[in-house]
């Protein structure tokens, strides 16, 4: 049974996979965080977290050219801590990888519905699913093509929407009641920024999963350094544009908590029917379909990965003709497509279905940015001659920034999520159970020197 990914893509496919993973938190999400912060106090938690993405990817970089593995974080962590490290890893990233798709999805089947009201949003979500998994399904150099693209729209699409709000923006607009609703700071407006952070990081989520690819990148040592530095720089700048233009070109609290705050702020400088708002409300779909495609791919190759090293059914690290694991695709679509009609999931701390899968997934992502850092510390001890083409930045303090403010974000979510932290949790313990119970799959599974280590 083939269990080796074919090595086919370069710096641009990569460069398209990070920031086409991300791209969608530009269009939608970010702006709840405007109802707990306001813009000022919202300002500052974009800023925290754009700092501990901007350190963890520089120190992240490090690992992903060391150990090029499609498990990404879960080779790092088992490489650096053993079985059970790489299993909290794993899972953790797993959790990020199986709950952001259909979060968007969704946003995908809500736009769809606006311009077709007779269409059921979670049909079009599902319909979406279909689509997107037979299309990673048909091979990787293909999948990361059509991603390139579209994340070229997308980004085309953000700068022209600055381009043309600019006229109209004000920053007295911008800072009006801008903490938590307030004029003024106070004990309100740091909590609302602490509160405010999972919308923060829904700006950058999932970047990291282009070392998924890694396997399948031609001289990871070089390619993906260049892909991660300028994709991390892309959406910082990305990020902190769209947010500050849209909030600075009206009255900032229409746009909090709405899926569309792009085309609304942009009617008040354009009107309801000029062709730059026609342009801009169907080239964003571009921005959705970006990262839902990229993180089929992410979740696919974390399934494989973690299938072909025993701690899932080897069935799922099987590849197709296409030399993709077609198995993991449609494993982690079966999971989405079920939490898409999971409508008990609403009642968890009063949230949307959509707002509890964002949600579930920046607890993953969390735990994986804890894991991976503290696997770079451990390695620098433990393999301090491991060839390291890409060396941190700074270290150690850069990457102890990332560490620290991981640990701060971490604590702010589990106090203001606290539902949710137990069901992530519950998540992670059935996980722990069936690795309990499932050594002889590991014993089996192939020696993998970039997991263990150790000379083949």
């Amino acid at each position: 049974m083939a269990t080796q990914l074919k090595a086919s893509l370069g710096t641009l496919h990569l460069w398209g996979i990070a920031v086409g993973l991300v791209i969608s938190g530009e269009y939608f999400g970010w702006s709840y965080g405007w109802g707990s912060a306001g813009t000022l106090g919202f300002l500052v938690t974009a800023l925290l977290v754009a700092t501990m993405y901007t350190c963890f990817i520089f120190s992240f970089t490090e690992l992903t050219t060391a150990i090029p593995h499609a498990g990404g974080p879960f080779a790092y962590s088992r490489r650096a801590f053993g079985p059970k490290g790489g299993l909290i890893a794993g899972l953790a990233t797993l959790i990020e990888f199986v709950f952001a798709p259909p979060a968007i999805a969704l946003a995908i089947g809500a736009y769809l519905n606006v311009q077709f009201p007779g269409l059921d949003p979670k049909h079009a979500a599902v319909g979406a699913y279909f689509i997107f998994m037979t299309l990673n399904i048909l091979g990787v150099s293909i999948a990361a093509t059509f991603e390139l693209v579209v994340t070229v729209l997308a980004v085309a699409e953000l700068l022209v929407f600055m381009g043309v709000v600019a006229p109209g923006f004000s920053f007295s607009n911008f800072a009006l009641n801008g903490w938590s609703g307030a004029s003024e700071f106070s004990s309100a407006s740091i909590a609302g920024i602490f509160a405010a952070i999972p919308f923060a990081i829904w700006f950058f989520l999932a970047i990291e999963g282009a070392a998924m690819a890694a396997e399948e990148a031609k001289d990871p040592k070089r390619t993906i350094p260049r892909a991660y530095i300028s994709g991390i720089l892309t959406l910082v700048f990305l990020a902190l544009g769209v947010m500050i233009m849209a909030g600075g070109v009206g009255d900032w609290r229409q746009l909090a908590g709405i899926n569309d705050p792009l085309p609304q702020a942009m009617k008040t400088v354009v009107g309801d029917n000029s062709t730059w708002l026609h342009m801009l409300v169907w080239i964003g779909l571009f921005g959705l379909v970006a990262s839902f495609h990229g993180i089929i791919l992410g979740y696919s190759r974390q399934f494989f990965a973690l299938a072909r090293a025993g701690y899932l059914p080897k069935g799922l690290a099987k590849l197709n003709r296409f030399h993709t694991p077609h198995r993991a695709i449609i494993a982690g679509g079966v999971i989405g497509i079920g939490a898409i009609y999971s409508d008990s999931m609403i009642n968890l701390q009063g949230m949307t279905l959509t707002a509890a899968m964002i949600t579930m997934a920046v607890f993953g992502a969390i735990v994986m940015y804890i894991m991976s850092m503290l696997s770079l510390f451990k390695l620098r001890k433990s393999e301090p001659l491991l060839e390291r083409s890409f060396m941190a930045p700074g270290y150690p303090y850069v990457p102890a920034v990332a560490l620290g403010l991981a640990l701060v974000c971490l604590a702010a979510m589990v106090w203001f999520n606290f539902t949710i932290a137990l069901v992530f949790v519950g998540f992670m313990a059935v996980g722990f159970v069936y690795f309990q119970f499932t050594s002889h799959h590991r014993a089996a599974a192939a020696e993998d020197v970039l997991l263990t280590g150790q000379a083949v």
